[in-house]
């Protein structure tokens, strides 16, 4: 997949292994225009710019040699500013836009073949969508808002109305199965549209910047309960976003997205510590890394911290953390203290964090 500084196709080390992905993204290209195909044959023989394609082909390059992997139970972000690609990319997961050129499958099955019936079957029965703007039938109920993608599949009006139910439970919506959408806030409106998403049960769900024209309170609390949902039903979640703070927040890995190419695929941890480029290293300058650094990254090892004259003698009186332990807290562990922070994983000592470690590791360094 692709990763790291060179933009190249790596083995994906986050990868589960023996388990293949939900989601394979391969080679995607998509070129708007009537010579498209003619276009990318240019860009590929003279590695022709976005700007050098419009001019010579009057074709726009919206995503530009795409390739990356989801798994199961992930949440996939991909960010990007206005006009990087990332819309235009997420609306081919379930082919709402055809590719100019590349492979797309979903649990294994290419998207590409699938005739119209497969389609839309798949849509249906496996693919949820959220997007910004929720489109919610102004003269229909709460409840028949959440029941109407199964009313098109024809379920019968006893079991939507169950789910329907059942749905506006998980979303905090009790009480509001009856009202109409106009009645409802912002935020409230955002939570019906999530719940129409769910209704079916998809094992996949794609949201275009679900929370992005909410207030930052509401965003925030809604951004908890997507993440609490998330934890609880494993749905394997493709999430689009402007917005860094938001990706990091969300994401279990963050793609970043420029002119239609992705630019860096890793953690929080990976994008904040280790940039793949100046175009990264300016979005993550003003993060906080307290909570997105850990102990993993920052700890010597004890035989080095050792040759550098240090003694191991008594640590088990040190303070101890896990490998997983972030800044924030190795931190308070280090306040008003003068040793080290011992790391230990199944009671061995794998590793020191010095408070000029940690002091490094707040810098960036």
């Amino acid at each position: 997949m692709q990763s790291g500084k060179d933009n190249t196709m790596t083995v994906d080390a986050t990868a589960p292994p023996d388990v293949s992905p939900v989601i394979q993204v391969r080679d995607v290209w998509k070129i708007f225009g009537d010579r498209s195909a003619e276009a990318l044959e240019a860009i590929r023989k003279e590695n022709l710019s976005k700007a050098e394609v419009l001019d010579r082909f009057e074709a726009v390059v919206g995503v530009r040699e795409v390739s990356f992997d989801v798994h199961e139970s992930e949440i996939f972000c991909i960010m990007g500013l206005s006009g990087s690609g990332k819309s235009t990319l997420v609306r081919h997961i379930n082919r709402l836009i055809e590719p100019t050129h590349g492979e797309i499958k979903v649990g294994g099955v290419d998207v590409g073949g699938l005739n119209a019936k497969e389609l839309r079957l798949l849509r249906a029965d496996r693919i949820g969508m959220v997007f910004q703007n929720m489109a919610l039938l102004p003269h229909r109920t709460v409840r028949d808002n959440i029941g109407f993608a199964l009313e098109l599949r024809n379920v019968d009006a006893f079991t939507r109305m169950q789910l329907s139910d059942k749905v506006i439970e998980t979303v905090s919506l009790q009480g509001y199965g009856d009202r109409m959408p106009a009645e409802l806030s912002g935020g409230m409106q955002q939570r019906v549209g999530l719940a129409r998403a769910l209704a079916a049960d998809p094992e996949i769900l794609l949201m275009d910047e679900p929370f992005s024209a909410l207030d930052p309170l509401i965003r925030r609390g809604l951004q908890d309960e997507f993440l609490e949902l998330s934890a609880v039903m494993g749905k394997t979640t493709l999430f689009i976003t402007h917005d860094l703070d938001e990706a990091i927040r969300m994401g279990s890995r963050i793609a970043i997205m420029k002119d239609g190419v992705i630019v860096q695929i890793g953690t929080p941890e990976d994008i904040v510590t280790s940039p793949a480029d100046d175009y990264v290293a300016d979005f993550v300058q003003g993060i906080s890394r307290l909570k997105l650094v850990f102990a993993h990254t920052v700890m010597q090892d004890p035989e080095q911290y050792s040759q550098q004259g240090h003694s191991l003698e008594g640590t088990e009186t040190w303070p101890e953390a896990s490998p997983e332990a972030d800044l924030d807290s190795l931190i308070s562990m280090a306040v008003n203290r003068e040793q080290p922070v011992a790391i230990r994983e199944d009671g061995k000592l794998v590793g020191v964090v010095t408070k000029d470690a940690l002091l490094r590791g707040i810098q960036g360094e």
